[in-house]
């Protein structure tokens, strides 16, 4: 008998533990699917690449739910789940891209309306970044991540991460004020 009412206090418990489980796991996909979308996005700059990307993440995430200590952060803790998701697509499969190839793929985004033309020059312009540059950039102006938590997702110093975010924003800086890199020749 007492086995019984036991085996009912422990199956509620863990049907408990199950629901308040997908509870947490549901207001974290509502409240940051589109932030670690659009991370993703700007890490691959294919829609349905950043879409396998995404699924994967919080696949991974439901399956590590428990190791999140602190739901502040939950975004810093996604993003380095889709940095490392990211990753493993380079392990699985080498790919073969050419500078050309890469200038066909932009220039299928290219657009006529004058604010769209400056979105698109920038995102070329921040694609041209070296990664080194390019990743911490992107988690501060997507993420809205400080320099100490950009310093913790990429296993930075905070220093370095700073020195890199002011070196992207002068390679930007002098993209823009070059002519002839956004097509305003005078010539």
């Amino acid at each position: 008998m007492f086995e019984i009412l036991r085996k009912k206090k422990t199956d509620t418990a863990v049907l408990s533990d199950m629901v308040n489980k997908q509870r947490r796991y549901d207001s974290l996909v509502r409240a940051l699917h589109t932030d670690i979308f659009r991370y993703a996005f700007w890490l691959c700059g294919d829609k349905h690449v950043a879409e396998d990307i995404t699924q994967e993440t919080f696949l991974r995430a439901w399956r590590a739910l428990d190791s999140l200590n602190d739901d502040k952060a939950a975004k810093a803790w996604l993003i380095t789940i889709l940095r490392r998701e990211n990753a493993r697509r380079f392990e699985r499969k080498q790919f073969d891209y050419s500078d050309i190839e890469q200038e066909q793929l932009e220039d299928v985004f290219s657009s006529s309306t004058e604010d769209e033309t400056e979105h698109y020059w920038l995102r070329r312009q921040i694609g041209k970044l070296d990664i080194e540059y390019r990743e911490p950039l992107l988690l501060q102006l997507i993420g809205g991540f400080s320099g100490d938590e950009i310093a913790d997702m990429l296993e930075l110093n905070r220093n370095t991460v700073m020195t890199r975010l002011f070196r992207a924003r002068n390679q930007l800086k002098d993209a823009l004020d070059t002519p002839e890199v956004r097509g305003q020749s005078n010539g």
